[in-house]
Order: C-alpha cells, then structure tokens, then sequence
C-alpha cells in the first residue's frame, strides 16, 4: 500500500514521538509552574574533632588538635542559591525582622561563620553585616535579605561544635510568591549530569528519525516551492508596544519568502490607523498594502477597517527606585492621574513631589492605560521637560513623550516619576521597577493560568483596510502571524489569541 512507504513510517512515527514528548512538556510546565526559589544544598558536613560521636576516622594536627571545645568539632558548607526562573529582590523575603532567612543547625553549637562568593558577584558582600542581619546564636544563623540574580548563589562555611556530623539542618523562612526548599547535596567533586537519560533517549530517538526522513527527502529530490509564501512590498505601522515582535517576525517571513520586503514602521496606535484609513481611501486597487496595529479596537469612525486580532497584551505602571512601593490600588492610581495626590509622602512612600510620565495621544499604550485603568482621561499636560511646571497652576508635573523608550528612560531617572509600558518593555532598566495593582501583578503566565484579575491588559489588532486578497502579501503575512508568529509572540511576552486560552481571552474582548 502507498501510504506504508518507508518515508510515511518515519513522518508518523517523528510525529507521534513529538507529540507525546511536547504532552509531556506541557504537563510539566502546568505542574511546575514558573515561580522565585530559593534553594540550598549541604556540599560538606565532615567532622574536625576527634570523630568519635561520628564514628569516622579522624586524623588532627595543630590548631584542630590545641584549640578548646574542638574535640567534637564539625565543618559545614552550606551553598544557597537562586535555582528559579526570576531574579529576587531584597523584598521578596517575607520575614517580618531584618534578615532574611534562619539556618538551623540541629544539636550543634555555631562557633564561626565565614562567607564567600563566586567570582563576580562581590556586590553580595555588602549584604553580610550586622547591621543587615548576619547574626548566630547557640544553634541557629541568621542570614541577611541578600538579593540573587537567576543562577546566583553564595556559601557559608560554618564552624560548629557539640553534636554529630549529619545532624538535620533546616532553613527556615519565605519568598514572596516562591519557595526555600533543599536541594539533592551535591559535593564539590560531583558533576551533574548535563542531560538525564529520558532526555537523552528522546533526543536519540528524535534525532534518527530526523535524520533517516531527512535522507529519505533528500534522496527521493522533490523540489517543492513555499507554501502561502507572496512577493512584494508591505508597511506595518501603528503600536510601538508590539513593534518588536512585528520586526522579528517580518525578518524571519522575509527569510522564509524570498521577495518579500515587510518595513514596520511604529509611532503609535492612533496615528497608525488614521494613516491606514487615509491609505486606503487614495488607494485604486482596494486594500494597501498596509497593516496597522493597534492596542485595543478601532474608532467607530473606520469602519472601513477591518480588524484581526492577534495577541493579549500586558501592560504595567513603574516608578523610579526611589519611590520602594511595590502595590497601588485603583483608586489611588486614578488620585495619581487626577492630580490629587501631589507628594509621595501621602502613600507612605518618600518626601518626593509626584512626576506623571505619560505618552502622546497617538499611544494605543496610553488609550489602554485611560480605557482600562483610569476610566478617563489623564489630567493637561504641564511640563515639557517633566521636572518643571510650564503651567503654574496645574496640581502636578505632567509631561508627553513619544515612545515607550523615553517613557521608561525617563521614569528611571527622575526621583519621584511614575509611568507605563507594556510588560515586556519595562525589562531591562535599571533605576526603576514595576508595580502591581490591587494586589494582582503584571504577569501574562497568571493571565493565561486563570488566577489573576489584573487589569492593564488588552486585545492586539492587526488591521487592514476591507479585506486584502487571498493572494496578497497582506494576507500571507496575517495568516504567517497566526500561524509560525505564535511562538515569537510567546516569546516577546504576549498570549497569542490562537492558543486554547487566548482564544477564550479574545474572544470575550
């Protein structure tokens, strides 16, 4: 039968061991969700005094041997580490004293800490002070708040007497929206594993049948051309919130479809469909060759546009590090943005005057920002260098920028600003810093797992001007979005509207 042919049985087959081995990773990504951890591992409990209450020979010479109290001495390293997929700041601990966590050391006495780094990492120092919390007291070590990137970690080597090598040790305290927990103890000769072997057998698997149906493709010479690939030229214009995910997915459509030239071009929602609906009607030949994105739905007055959504959005507001606030309720947002609050001071936070950071009326991220949160419109511009007032009159400084980079720039270094960007966006800058509302935070994983209300979020469209030919580069480009683009807005920190989810979260609007 044509359909047993050796090319056919090696498809199915690479097919059915990539859907089972993605089953298995989906499973586990809903199991083990992404979250802050803090993790810590024993690398070396070995005794220094006479080994006689742990039984293992010991051998002692000089200071071991004179000092007192050393007869039943025990040496532990102990490594803490940051083994989660985020960074954690000194307030994520959520213990209510000064340091952050407590090591205990069961039935042994401490006498003397020291504390060492990985190469790099000598800012983690600063934290090891008393004034920050290092402390000990009989059996238990105080560990300060020390903030740890991805991967990070320091050790402690401690100095212990009275009780037997092996003896529990626990370490006892929490991270805001995390976890401490033990690690497998690893010494300092182990070498982990750089794959396990399920990983390698699927990997072996997956590989022969790759490269056996490659072979196949290869020696049978079936040239085919592209599928849905077009030619041509393409204007993307409109959001600069979701600009970038549109240049990494024009760039890999253009390495895919030779002869296609796609330019994004972004410099707001508004402004990019008032420039589409201008397009198209000067255009003879039905719909431009242009696309405009928008964060959230048209104006009634295109109703020439049509729309296609795309993705869901998060947005977030962030305030200079100055300012240590980490939550603001809606109500307070909205005080902040009708100029009633005019000092910090008034939200527990520093003696700082109120800076409002926003975009120009082109922003789909500011429309978000007034539809969603405010339920209104923000109070007159009245500064054009955002730290003084042009409008003596006006309760606050309140300043329009172009572009989410300056709003973001900006915001980090004024003491006292407040501003918004999409999520993604707000990455990378140092001097700043996100803030949840109501409780809820930006988070498109909380989104998407249904367990959060948060409300800075919205529809991405992607319009065009009626609707373009089958056979234009307009619509190949749209399904290519929905199609291949799902994982490059994954990636950019968006839920695609074509996932199980995002369906349900666009479709209700």
């Amino acid at each position: 039968m044509e359909w047993l042919s050796a090319e056919n049985v090696v498809a199915v087959g690479t097919a059915v061991i990539g859907v089972v081995a993605s089953a298995v990773m989906v499973w586990y990504e809903r199991r083990v969700p992404r979250r802050k951890r803090i993790g810590y591992r024993v690398q070396m409990d070995n005794p220094v005094g006479d080994g006689a209450r742990s039984g293992r020979a010991n051998v002692r010479q000089g200071w071991f041997d004179e000092a007192p109290g050393m007869a039943d001495a025990t040496l532990v390293l102990l490594r803490i580490e940051n083994d989660g997929s985020q960074s954690i700041a000194g307030d994520d601990y959520t213990s209510r004293e000064r340091h952050g966590l407590t090591a205990v050391f069961t039935d042994r006495v401490i006498r003397g800490v020291s504390v060492t780094q990985p190469a790099g990492t000598d800012h983690l120092m600063d934290h090891f002070t008393r004034a920050a919390g290092l402390a000990y007291e009989d059996n238990t070590l105080l560990i300060p708040r020390v903030p740890l990137n991805r991967g990070e970690h320091f050790k402690l080597l401690v100095l212990l007497s009275g009780g037997d090598v092996g003896s529990p040790i626990r370490i006892i305290g929490g991270i805001r929206d995390g976890e401490v927990r033990p690690n497998r103890a690893m010494t300092p000769d182990d070498r982990p594993p750089l794959f396990s072997r399920a990983a390698q057998l699927i990997t072996a698997l997956l590989t022969v049948c790759v490269v056996t149906l490659a072979l196949i493709v290869v020696m049978r010479d079936d040239t085919r051309p592209p599928i849905g690939c077009e030619t041509g030229s393409l204007t993307v214009t409109g959001s600069t919130a979701f600009a970038p995910v549109m240049r990494e997915l024009a760039e890999k459509y253009e390495d895919d479809c030779g002869g296609a030239d796609i330019t994004v071009d972004a410099h707001g929602s508004q402004a990019g469909m008032r420039d589409l609906n201008s397009a198209g009607a000067k255009s003879k030949n039905g719909s431009p060759p242009v696309i405009a994105l928008s964060d959230g739905p048209k104006p009634d007055s295109y109703d020439r546009l049509r729309e296609n959504r795309v993705a869901v959005s998060v947005f977030a507001l962030v305030v200079n590090n100055k300012i240590p606030l980490m939550n603001i309720s809606l109500e307070d947002v909205r005080r902040l943005y009708r100029g009633e609050i005019k000092n910090w001071t008034e939200l527990d936070g520093p003696d700082l005057p109120v800076l409002l950071v926003s975009r120009d009326a082109n922003s789909g991220t500011r429309q978000v920002f007034q539809r969603r949160v405010l339920e209104r419109g923000e109070i007159a511009n009245s500064s054009l260098d955002c730290v003084h007032k042009d409008d003596p009159a006006a309760p606050v400084v309140r300043c329009e920028l172009d572009s989410t980079d300056q709003v973001l720039s900006t915001v980090a270094e004024l003491p006292g600003a407040i501003g918004y960007s999409e999520l993604n966006g707000a990455n990378g800058y140092d001097g700043l810093h996100r803030i949840g509302l109501d409780g809820h935070d930006a988070s498109v994983e909380d989104l998407e797992h249904g367990t959060s209300d948060y409300p800075y979020r919205e529809i991405e469209y992607a319009s065009t001007y009626g609707a373009p030919p089958v056979d234009s580069l307009v619509s190949s480009f749209l399904t290519y979005i929905r199609g291949a683009g799902q994982d490059v807005i994954r990636t950019h920190g968006h839920l695609p509207c074509g996932t199980p989810v995002g369906l349900r979260i666009c479709g209700a609007g």
